[in-house]
């Protein structure tokens, strides 16, 4: 028996403490419950020397001799005081852990030092133990002197030691840590350019509302997936809610958390988590780790299988670590490595596919090393965060995981209003881009807060969109756009393109399938068809029988059985949401009304909607450049795709050129024109509130009654759906589209740019409502394209806007399209516009181009006045006719009026009708009326003149040499 025992130890020095396989004498193997292969525990004891005798593993004297032995004659406190002893005590320590049995200070189960024994692991808790002793008896540490401790998950773990609270005590470790947070401050600090993009940056901690975290439970999880496909409830109530301080706290038996792992789907702020997280440790808010390590999945896939060891990963990604990477071993608990976007890896536990190692500078795949720290086999003690889609919930077994947390988002509408509170009211939000405009006045914020506050206390539909704290985002984007100066270039198009791209930038459907399919690419197949199918039926409310016919249409195979379910876990909460609105509960709308028509918009512009035919014949025309002659060949590849009745058919087009077939494809850019001119021009849509007004309203709801009581409130409009078809053409959102795996080439996008221009020369000639003409030129200024709109719009003449509402943002949109033109307008009507000083500075290079301008009614005083006096000593003025009628000019404002009159040379009507000019404004202007000398019509009724100033004016007037009529 003693030479067996020999000839084991000697074994398992050969071994070394990374080999466990080569010392699993008769221990064979186990089948784990999820799949891994776990070593059978046993306990390996040194055979009888000079200082051990035998010993019985059942006896608490049993696990305390061999902590005698190792330290003959001496106390233990007084050994680990000497230096060196020390030294090598910690690092025996590094590979067994806290309150591993013959290393460190005992401990009892409570956490007290228990310098007698150490009381022997729970039977029931999965252990394996390995000792190896140097030969002949001889107690000294060797460089084999290993102590392992493998637990299945971390229930059952000890406290926290306190030889912890003595760490990087040193002053090089201490520095090298606040290098290291200072490093992460200033990375995760930086924002994402989505939110730099609105306004100046500010540091997350003034706008962050963490979200709702849930405990959830291997049960919940375990759940039917056709439950999940559909649902939007909430978790039950019985499972409490955490906050991060929470995250690691004892379980509910008292039990401590090494890993807790939380989910959530697309958009309920899994990395906005994680980053104010990492702050939040920079900044002394987490002090229950002395050492935090974010990895970033993607980052780490993006390596494949290229050997790294862990020590080498941390010291490539944080410089500063390297001088302390020995001590990252025994940091115990106070480790913290945050590990997000878990779906981006492919996890293989079992020990076939992914071997143990316990070695941190031992050279592994990215992957197998996540795979033995969460197997708690690397670094054992050390805590780990996991954030991850639901889908890839189970690539980690739920013995490995001390805590679930589902991120259920700001379920709780109170934290929707503190959000908006935070984002809204930011001091220096609104102004636009290089400082140009005005910033919204604190009582203007104060007022968008008020109203949505109210439209989410109704329960309308934006409380329910704005479960996901990045459509809370998506929300104050658009407010932003339509009531703050608009930075130059910056579209609609593009805010609900850098949304998809905060959300689904880089993001893969299933990293584990061969294909790589974009998640983008497959929402915007599925959903944009869905999105599609109800704009050209006009409806947006859906069974879930018409969502399961547009996710679950052409599919046959396993595969896409499995990245449809991957699909409707992780992302179809993202674009659905139950309704809430009374007479169609039941039914599911998408998150917001504009995200139907973006997405419907994106199924057109890819040519998704593309017949077989208009398919085949791309690939056709291209096959038949390529191969000339060679008919055979293209038959042989149509005829898979086509029914044997179309080929007589195609074998006659195919001997008439390819160009024949380029007339196929041409049909798919005829449709896109068609469709967006279609529903540009739609008869039962005239005479509507334009489309910023309608956007402004679906998010702070409408005040008072409708608009148009008649129309029944069925009757949807879907004036934004040709809007974002002409936006996503634009090159800056094709770029973004790139990205997110949805390419639209540029040869595709200028020949639908040109089947877009012949369909809106037809048709855009005729005469349009006011607000239907802002639609169509906010269409040309979400296309980008100055050039494609000079063509469009050189047939315009008259631009009547009278009665809409000019916010700065349509003043922006009327400047951008029309300022650039060359072409005279005849006339510009912006009569009752609520036109102010901003807005009339925005639109001078369309003043300049007007020959009359129809101003009246807009509550326009003196300070309009002083842009009324620039325009009309501009050297491109040209204009005839200028009607100031009802508004507050005041004898102030005539003043700045008659010095533009002197320097004016085109100027021939003008209307002061009713602007409180009073005697004295009269009076100047009288004395002023002879330095014109091409006015003609001057009306200047209703004004409160009395005889004095009405006389003077009238003489005046009368030896004016060209003035015809006076009112």
């Amino acid at each position: 028996m003693g030479l067996a025992f020999d000839n084991l130890q000697r074994a398992v020095l050969e071994a070394g403490p990374g080999r466990l396989e080569a010392v699993r004498a008769g221990g064979g193997s186990n089948a784990g419950a999820d799949g891994e292969e776990v070593p059978t525990p046993s306990l390996l004891y040194p055979a009888p020397g000079p200082c051990c005798s035998s010993l019985s593993p059942r006896t608490p004297s049993a696990w305390a001799r061999p902590f005698r032995c190792l330290l003959p004659g001496s106390d233990a406190r007084a050994a680990r005081q000497e230096a060196p002893r020390r030294s090598l005590w910690e690092q025996a320590g590094d590979a067994g852990g806290r309150g591993t049995p013959g290393l460190g200070q005992p401990r009892s189960p409570d956490g007290a030092s228990n310098r007698a024994g150490i009381q022997p692991p729970d039977e029931h808790i999965p252990f394996l133990i390995h000792w190896t002793w140097a030969l002949k008896g001889d107690c000294t540490f060797g460089p084999h002197r290993v102590l392992i401790r493998h637990r299945g998950s971390s229930v059952g773990s000890g406290p926290p030691s306190g030889r912890h609270e003595q760490l990087f005590r040193s002053t090089s470790a201490a520095e090298a840590i606040q290098r290291h947070r200072r490093n992460l401050a200033e990375w995760f600090s930086r924002l994402p350019r989505e939110e730099r993009q609105f306004g100046p940056t500010f540091a997350l901690d003034t706008i962050h509302v963490d979200p709702v975290i849930r405990e959830s439970t291997p049960d919940e999880l375990l759940r039917p997936p056709s439950e999940l496909a559909l649902e939007h409830q909430l978790p039950p109530a019985r499972l409490p809610t955490l906050a991060l301080s929470q995250l690691f706290d004892p379980d509910a038996c008292g039990h401590r958390v090494q890993t807790v792992v939380l989910y959530g789907t697309v958009g309920t702020g899994k990395s906005t988590l994680v980053r104010k997280m990492v702050l939040d440790w920079c900044y002394g808010r987490l002090p229950a780790f002395e050492l935090l390590i974010p990895f970033s999945c993607e980052d780490l896939s993006s390596l494949g299988p290229t050997p790294a060891s862990l020590c080498q990963l941390v010291a490539q990604r944080y410089t500063p670590l390297k001088e302390i990477l020995p001590l990252m071993a025994t940091t115990g608990s106070r480790l913290l490595f945050v590990l997000h976007g878990l779906e981006h890896l492919n996890l293989d536990f079992r020990l076939a596919g992914t071997g143990l190692c316990s070695d941190p500078e031992k050279p592994e795949a990215p992957a197998a090393i996540i795979v033995n720290l969460l197997r708690k086999y690397m670094l054992p003690e050390a805590s780990i965060l996991v954030t991850t889609r639901p889908s890839a919930i189970g690539r980690i077994p739920s013995k490995y995981v001390g805590r679930y947390g589902e991120i259920c988002g700001f379920s709780d509408t109170n934290l929707q209003k503190l959000y908006f509170q935070l984002r809204l009211n930011q001091p220096d939000c609104g102004h636009s881009a290089g400082g140009v405009g005005v910033s919204a006045t604190p009582a203007q914020r104060d007022n968008l807060v008020e109203m949505l506050s109210r439209n989410l206390e109704g329960h309308h539909q934006i409380a329910a969109a704005c479960f996901l704290p990045s459509y809370c985002w998506l929300v104050c984007a658009t407010l932003h756009f339509l009531h703050a100066p608009t930075p130059v270039g910056q579209t609609l198009t593009s805010i609900y393109t850098s949304f998809l791209r905060l959300n689904f930038n880089g993001e893969m459907l299933d990293s584990t399938d061969p294909s790589k399919l974009s998640l983008m690419a497959y929402a915007a197949r599925t959903m944009g068809k869905l999105a599609y199918e109800g704009v050209s039926s006009r409806k947006t409310y859906f069974s879930e029988e018409d969502v399961h016919g547009c996710l679950e249409a052409g599919i046959r195979t396993e595969e896409e059985f499995q990245l449809l379910h991957v699909f409707r876990r992780d992302a179809l909460r993202f674009f659905l949401a139950p309704c809430v609105e009374p007479g169609h509960l039941g039914t599911f709308v998408f998150t917001v009304p504009a995200m139907q028509e973006y997405l419907a918009a994106l199924y057109i512009v890819l040519g998704l909607r593309k017949t077989t035919l208009q398919r085949v014949g791309k690939e056709v025309a291209e096959l038949v450049g390529r191969v000339g002659e060679d008919v055979s060949l293209v038959l042989g590849i149509v005829a898979k795709l086509l029914p044997l009745r179309a080929l007589p058919l195609l074998f006659n087009l195919l001997k008439v050129v390819p160009r024949v077939f380029g007339r196929v494809v041409g049909k798919s850019r005829e449709a896109v024109a068609q469709a967006m001119v279609l529903e540009m021009f739609r008869e039962e849509d005239y005479y509507n509130d334009d489309v910023l007004d309608q956007m402004g309203a679906s998010i702070l709801g409408r005040e008072g009654p409708r608009c148009h009581p008649e129309e029944p409130p069925e009757d949807e409009v879907f004036e934004l759906f040709p809007m974002f078809m002409g936006g996503l053409l634009s090159a800056h959102n094709r770029a973004m589209l790139a990205q997110l795996g949805c390419p639209i080439k540029n040869l595709d996008a200028l020949e639908n740019a040109q089947a877009i221009k012949k369909k809106l020369g037809k048709l855009g000639r005729r005469v349009l409502p006011p607000s239907e003409l802002l639609d169509h030129l906010f269409f040309h200024y979400e296309f980008q394209n100055q050039r494609f709109s000079a063509e469009v719009l050189s047939s315009l003449r008259q631009l009547n806007l009278a009665g809409v509402r000019m916010t700065p943002l349509k003043c922006t949109v009327v400047a951008a399209v029309l300022g650039t033109g060359k072409h005279a307008l005849e006339e510009v009507n912006l009569a009752s516009c609520q036109l102010d000083p901003a807005g009339m500075r925005t639109l001078m290079p369309v003043f300049l181009r007007a020959r009359k301008l129809g101003l009246q009614l807009n509550s326009l005083g003196p300070e309009a006045c002083r842009d009324l006096r620039d325009l009309l000593l501009h050297d491109q003025c040209q204009i005839t006719t200028l009607r100031l009628s009802n508004n507050p000019l005041t004898a102030t404002g005539v003043a700045l009026l008659v010095e533009g009159l002197a320097g004016n040379t085109s100027l021939t009507h003008l209307s002061l009708l009713h602007t409180g000019l009073g005697d004295e404004g009269l009076e100047l202007l009288a004395a002023q009326l002879d330095r014109n000398q091409q006015l003609q019509e001057l009306n200047v009724a209703y004004n409160g003149a009395g005889d004095t100033a009405a006389l003077a004016l009238a003489k005046a007037a009368w030896e004016h040499p060209s003035l015809e009529l006076l009112q």
